[in-house]
């Protein structure tokens, strides 16, 4: 490792699961969004990947861009899904790295 470039050696270590942040962008009395929670919960808790939630109706700027998707799934900021949380893709997206990264 101490010939790799270290563009490559940050590339690595940026791609630990508990480096990652996973977003949930929901809504009030949303059942999609109490589905992708359980998803969320399972996979960041097995991994050890911190998680939050944003409330759109909170967020006018979230409501904007998020509210025909809800619930929306942000890994690191970037926009991993919507409606539907696939467990096995969340896990591999947060295992694998970031994209162009892995």
């Amino acid at each position: 490792m101490a010939d790799m470039s270290p563009i490559f050696r940050r590339k690595a270590a940026q791609s630990a699961p508990q480096d990652r942040l996973v977003t949930l962008i929901r809504k009030p009395g949303c059942h999609l969004c109490d589905d992708a929670q359980q998803v969320i919960e399972k996979v960041c808790g097995d991994l050890g990947v911190p998680w939050e939630q944003k409330d759109i109706t909170q967020d006018e700027e979230l409501h904007r861009e998020y509210w025909e998707q809800i619930p929306v799934v942000l890994v690191d900021g970037a926009q991993h899904t919507f409606w539907r949380v696939n467990e096995e893709r969340l896990r591999k997206a947060l295992t694998q790295g970031p994209p162009g990264r892995s």
